[in-house]
């Protein structure tokens, strides 16, 4: 348990860092524009990020469909639950539903499920960030802002990120290495950005704002609880997958999340800020105990 408890710790503690930098940013006075900074992520950082990252893992489709598929059905899960529970709390849908859908299967799942479960477990675990990354740049973008929009889908980098990715994926092609390497330079700069700008809109945290944190994190793990349990007994999915399935269930609120929610409903920033930093702290307890009691 202590072993457990430690590895997750290494995962969790430096996103914690580093919005710990943006919080003590904010209480310096110092510049920081969150809407330049917004931009640069959603226009350089994840798309090459999502490149780098997806095009190195060499995609099997028969192998994947399975996970891909009960990734699909998790995220739609999450979106009806976590509909239900903001109307029963009177909480605005376009501030708090897309942290409830999708989880931070990427920077947090990966490295867990790799500690955890080995490489099988990861590559599960790489099927389900593909469909919520998918989610987050379609959904995630389309409920904050209040509409569908054809031209911003039309145009955004995200969407043609991620179908080149599963492009070089299914293929097995790869890209130049020097332009790999631009991508993963240019693509490293998303999470730290992000995580600064999550903890200096942290600075401005209300009371009330931790109250509601608490409570919907705890909503959300009920809701993976029940999420998880219903997907394992429809798909039967046993050893490695039961346990990948899980995990990505329990993950943490994604920080990539509070990019459209700034850009949308920023008077909600802090709120989902705060949501987002307790449900992450969670997994530091969670986690473990899934590992040692449920997986």
């Amino acid at each position: 348990m202590d072993h457990l408890f430690l590895n997750v710790l290494n995962v969790v503690l430096p996103v914690l860092i580093c919005a710990g930098v943006g919080y003590c940013l904010a209480l310096i006075d110092a510049p920081f524009d969150n809407k330049v900074i917004g931009g640069i992520v959603s226009k350089v950082g994840y798309p090459t990020l999502i490149i780098s990252h997806l095009s190195t893992t060499k995609l099997a489709v028969g192998t994947f469909i399975d996970m891909m598929t009960a990734a699909a059905l998790a995220v739609t899960g999450f979106g009806v639950l976590g509909f239900v529970v903001l109307k029963v709390l009177h909480l605005p849908v376009r501030a708090f539903l897309t942290p409830l859908m999708h989880g931070n299967v990427g920077n947090i799942g990966l490295p867990i499920t790799l500690l955890a479960l080995g490489d099988a477990g990861m590559a599960y675990t790489m099927a389900f960030v593909v469909v919520v990354l998918i989610s987050i740049f379609t959904v995630g973008m389309w409920i904050p802002a209040g509409e569908f929009s054809p031209k911003k889908l039309a145009t955004s980098p995200i969407i043609y990120a991620v179908i080149f990715s599963l492009i070089l994926m299914s293929t097995g092609q790869s890209l130049p290495q020097p332009i790999a390497k631009s991508f993963d330079i240019l693509g490293g700069l998303s999470i730290p950005l992000m995580l600064l700008t999550l903890g200096h809109t942290l600075a401005t945290l209300r009371e009330n704002s931790l109250a509601r944190a608490v409570l919907l994190t705890a909503l959300h793990l009920v809701i993976a609880v029940i999420i998880a349990s219903a997907l394992i007994w429809i798909f039967g999915f046993t050893g490695v997958e039961r346990g990948a399935l899980i995990l990505c269930c329990l993950m943490p609120s994604s920080v990539a999340t509070y990019l459209f929610i700034d850009q949308h409903v920023p008077e909600y920033g802090p709120d989902v800020a705060s949501f987002i930093l307790v449900s992450t702290l969670t997994t530091i307890i969670v986690l473990p105990l899934a590992l040692s009691y449920w997986i």
